[in-house]
């Protein structure tokens, strides 16, 4: 697990943010030198008495690689954990997530693809041709074109003959908006603005079985990815993981359309709780 990069505490220490991991499963530090650093420095802020001190932890970006469906997907995250006192014995213990889903944006046909595309014979054939996901306000939206085809096999003089009953291309365009179950799992409800094709394939995309299909793959698709990006145990220490709660979670345009994920909130700790991060913490320095 990576250990955090910056403490803001009034000791005022200042901590450079440790060099980016490798994760799949699996995190290697770059250097283990500026870990041993950090961490020293780290379990020297953490020293004084939780009930005497309000605590910072900045996290550096940590680039989490995902396999989605055979399609690699890169997301960046950052966030803030910060302890701050409430009364006597009592603390707010405040989490902020923030998920750089710009890799994602850009591999958004790919990962599609991997997800819908298909050629049976004597059934669909689904061809994704492009598809976007941009920043709306704290929604996402993703707009997806495709050619889509459906053939039947007959027999006919001993043979076995297709014939293509419909056909076209389409354009799918949905509005994603985050929302959590439990307070800590991340969900994404759907919702169809508008969908333009032609004809019966028209029919079929609104109401029909392959239009459900598309859209609730599209739904998987992103929500998988996001799920497995903000995944707390990559970023958190133990203590952290058990008892954050989440109780806001929007989409914001990062600059220039660029898609980020922002999960955040707080839950009340006690000096025990902060004395148990405090000893996750230095447990998880190397030996020397």
């Amino acid at each position: 697990m990576p250990p955090f990069g910056e403490i803001n505490s009034p000791l005022q220490h200042q901590i450079d943010p440790l060099p980016n991991m490798a994760l799949g499963g699996s995190m290697v530090l770059n250097s283990l030198s500026s870990a041993v650093l950090s961490l020293a420095l780290v379990v020297q802020a953490l020293s004084a008495p939780a009930r005497n001190e309000d605590f910072t932890f900045r996290i550096p970006p940590q680039r989490i690689s995902l396999n989605i469906e055979n399609q690699p997907i890169t997301i960046a995250v950052s966030g803030i954990i910060s302890v701050g006192s409430r009364g006597h014995d009592e603390y707010i213990l405040k989490l902020e997530l923030d998920a750089d889903l710009s890799d994602l944006q850009q591999n958004m046909t790919g990962l599609l693809r991997s997800q819908l595309d298909k050629d049976d014979r004597c059934g669909d054939h689904i061809a994704i041709e492009h598809a976007t996901l941009m920043p709306v306000g704290p929604s996402g939206r993703a707009v997806v074109q495709l050619h889509y085809e459906r053939y039947t096999c007959v027999k006919a003089f001993g043979r076995q003959m297709t014939k293509k009953l419909v056909g076209g291309d389409g354009i799918i365009q949905m509005k994603f908006t985050p929302t959590l179950e439990d307070r800590k799992t991340l969900q994404l409800v759907p919702e169809v603005e508008s969908i333009q094709a032609d004809g019966s394939l028209g029919e079929l995309l609104r109401s029909g079985q392959i239009g459900a299909m598309v859209r609730e793959k599209i739904t998987k698709a992103l929500l998988s990815a996001m799920q497995k990006g903000t995944d707390r145990s990559l970023t958190l220490p133990p203590s952290v993981q058990d008892i954050a709660m989440i109780d806001k979670a929007h989409f914001e345009d990062e600059g220039s359309g660029r898609l980020a994920l922002v999960l955040g909130g707080e839950v009340t700790i006690s000096p025990q709780q902060i004395q148990l991060l405090k000893n996750q913490l230095k447990e998880r320095m190397p030996a020397r």
